[in-house]
């Protein structure tokens, strides 16, 4: 399985516990499809640097994950219908 890193912005009207709720939500939607997240680093409620759905800010989370390729498509359906997530970037981790 490839390594994949998963950027995600999460609505800042939630609470850090609703927050941390969505975040193991995602983990479970990748473990479901056979991937594992590596490691996960939760930086926190920052400022955007434009609006996005009408958020000025918003909590970030960087995890990188190990996803079978055929599953990748799922996976970015599954977070787009996650009404908590404002925006995602899913990009190919390269090996070091």
């Amino acid at each position: 399985m490839k390594k994949y890193e998963l950027f995600t912005i999460i609505k800042p009207n939630l609470d850090n516990d609703e927050a941390d709720k969505v975040v193991s939500r995602v983990e479970e939607i990748i473990k479901n499809l056979g991937g594992d997240v590596v490691n996960c680093d939760k930086m926190g409620r920052k400022k955007l640097a434009y609006e996005i759905a009408g958020f000025t800010d918003g909590f970030m989370v960087n995890q990188v994950v190990s996803v079978p390729a055929d599953k990748i498509v799922e996976l970015k359906r599954q977070l787009k219908l996650n009404e908590s997530v404002i925006r995602v970037m899913f990009t190919v981790k390269e090996a070091a």
